[in-house]
């Protein structure tokens, strides 16, 4: 349930629909229709968004706790992952499992995942359940059981999950890695899932205080969209959530500053892969910053899909590559753009480097082309139209916008900011991100063909 989120909606639409849709965005004469929510804050801190969809009787609920991996300490990775099982053990007057039972017994779902930023937790039911659900959540977020017996059976759930999806996958640890070489301090240098030895290590007690540091109504943001009055539906959210006390102390924002990289870092490992891979990575800004729409568009057009053109230029003409991919990162803080590619046989390491950073080259010496730019765009104004589809979306849309984003109205402001992006912009963040001196490059050996320790210049 953990997952650097990166959403796609490239096999929704017809290539044709999303030209369409596109150009409906950009027209003078045609605007889409913008989200009407109302927010307000109660007053224990608990943010809450409303908007009003009767079009079904459903009705979605997100609520997001401004807590992910970046807020956890040296030692202790994973307590943000490990802490969203766990709001699912038991509280006060619901058992453990009861309140997934719950929702799926009235014909609901419910979920959670956790980033490098927030945890999620979100269900859809039929509207007439709205004041359950409400209870349900408050009653987690005010009583919520941590014990011995639930702690320890969830961590080995975290650590067989770690296993699966990291551990025992060819290429598993690649994120890792990138990670590890790319941070010195930040915290989004350790994975969201967290270490197998800190998850090892934590204890009920350190669990504990994490549940009441960061799981208070002043970290939280709720959003309801769907069949609801929403003049009733704020009287129930205070009535059930708002009798959660506010937390004793603020809410810390240590996140330490990751300095700025200022020479080329170059790191060869060993991995027991079975063929070469090499990354390319540069820090870049943050989701929200004015240059981070253009870097949206440079990682289209430079890693997304088969057409991109690295794909493109490494997998089919050099044929250096069986694979090619990358994207930029962004996200609360600045992270970083990189790209990977897994060498094909016959071929060096070195060729593979070379061929990337060529690429990122050619998008500083010269603009990409006007299809580049409105493909981009189209698919950007399709992921906006989409996101207007569903009550789940226009709920991610809003609560990203006010807690990555601190700005609501930034859910329907950033559609216009993508269709006036020019060549120009996308060569300007090229040439001011992609620099020597801020790009690591990193060597995955196989373990039979590398050294006994690792080798860096």
């Amino acid at each position: 349930m953990t997952s650097r989120l990166v959403r796609t909606f490239a096999s929704l639409l017809l290539a044709g629909s999303v030209t369409y849709l596109a150009t409906a965005v950009s027209s003078a004469a045609v605007r889409l229709p913008k989200l009407q929510y109302e927010i307000t804050t109660l007053a224990n801190g608990l943010t809450l968004v409303l908007e009003e969809d009767h079009s079904t009787p459903i009705v979605h609920l997100q609520l997001w706790y401004h807590v992910g991996s970046k807020n956890e300490k040296p030692g202790r990775t994973g307590f943000a992952h490990l802490f969203e099982h766990l709001m699912f053990k038991g509280s006060k007057n619901v058992g453990p499992e009861e309140h997934t039972s719950m929702i799926s017994g009235v014909g609901g779902q419910s979920n959670a995942y956790t980033t490098d930023d927030e945890t999620v937790f979100w269900e859809t039911l039929p509207s007439q359940y709205l004041p359950m659900v409400l209870w349900l959540e408050a009653d987690r977020m005010a009583t919520l059981r941590i014990d011995k017996d639930t702690f320890a059976p969830e961590r080995d759930v975290v650590k067989e999950e770690r296993r699966m999806r990291i551990d025992n996958q060819p290429y598993g640890r690649l994120n890792e890695i990138i990670y590890a070489q790319t941070f010195s301090v930040h915290p989004y240098m350790h994975p969201t899932i967290g270490s197998m030895q800190d998850l090892e290590a934590a204890s009920v007690d350190d669990v504990r205080e994490f549940y009441r540091t960061y799981y208070v109504p002043e970290n939280a943001t709720m959003v309801l969209v769907g069949d609801f009055d929403s003049s009733q539906a704020v009287q129930l959210v205070n009535q059930y959530l708002g009798r959660v006390p506010k937390a004793a102390r603020p809410v810390p924002r240590d996140i330490p500053k990751e300095p700025l990289q200022t020479k080329e870092k170059r790191v060869t490992l060993q991995e027991p892969w079975p063929l070469p891979a090499v990354v390319v990575a540069h820090h870049v800004t943050y989701d929200g910053n004015p240059d981070s729409y253009p870097l949206h568009v440079a990682s289209k057009v430079l890693s997304d899909g088969q057409s991109s053109r690295i794909h493109q230029r490494l997998v089919y003409e050099k044929r250096v590559a069986v694979a090619a991919f990358g994207g930029a990162n962004l996200i609360e803080d600045p992270n970083i753009f990189f790209a990977v590619a897994i060498v094909q046989p016959g071929h060096t390491p070195e060729e593979a480097v070379d061929a990337l950073i060529a690429e990122l080259d050619r998008l500083k010496a010269e603009p990409i082309s006007p299809h580049e730019l409105q493909r981009a765009k189209n698919q950007f104004a399709r992921d906006y139209i989409l996101g207007r589809e569903s009550n789940q979306q226009k709920a991610l849309q809003l609560a990203h916008a006010v807690v990555i984003h601190h700005d609501i109205r930034t859910a329907d402001g950033e559609v216009d900011i993508f269709q006036n992006i020019t060549a120009a912009d996308v060569q300007r963040v090229a040439r001011t991100y992609f620099t020597a001196e801020n790009r690591t490059v990193l060597t995955l050996l196989p373990s039979a063909k590398a050294g006994a320790a690792p080798v860096g210049r």
